[in-house]
């Protein structure tokens, strides 16, 4: 079996998980989630354990197998806790600023960049002096959150020369020597 197939997943206090002709949904204090299985996989819930299942020990069944449980898995971790993504503005006259669901980036382009977030995405701006600009994403959605925050990351990615551009807090950006004189 899969090794991450196979692991069990707690079910915390709050949070209820029902299947419905091979839909998946997740309710909980943060909001609620659905996801679509397919290929057979089916779940056993059992006194706030829940196990999920695969038909078959064919290739694709066993990749499945791991893949949607680490779907469930944080579609339950996003319901019950959330998720946060952090993102640090490193450049001079690089800024963010936020205004309801619009994200407004100035990065070094004649222009400035406005960002429309989705509904299930908050954001807020930190700018501090003497520290680079930091947007903090949090939703219950982890895939959505990972799409938005790769969206804004793509707009100006980090270049190995001076480190400019917008990067994960934490993200280590592999530097290369300038021109040798």
């Amino acid at each position: 079996m899969s090794r991450i197939g196979k692991a069990i997943i707690t079910i915390p206090a709050g949070v209820t998980i029902t299947e419905n002709n091979g839909v998946v949904t997740v309710k909980g204090p943060k909001g609620e989630l659905s996801q679509e299985l397919t290929a057979g996989i089916t779940l056993e819930q059992n006194d706030g354990i829940l196990n999920v299942n695969r038909p078959s020990d064919t290739k694709q069944h066993k990749a499945l197998h791991g893949l949607y449980r680490a779907l469930i898995n944080n579609m339950i971790v996003g319901v019950n806790t959330g998720f946060e993504k952090k993102l640090e503005l490193v450049g001079v006259g690089y800024r963010a600023s936020h205004s309801g669901q619009k994200l407004e980036l100035a990065l070094g382009f004649s222009h400035g960049i406005v960002l429309e977030l989705p509904g299930e995405v908050k954001v807020d701006t930190l700018t501090e002096k003497g520290k680079n600009p930091i947007i903090t994403l949090t939703s219950h959605d982890n895939q959505l959150l990972g799409m938005v925050a790769a969206k804004i990351r793509s707009f100006r990615k980090p270049e190995p020369y001076k480190g400019k551009g917008v990067k994960f807090v934490g993200e280590i950006v592999r530097r290369k020597a300038g021109k040798s004189a």
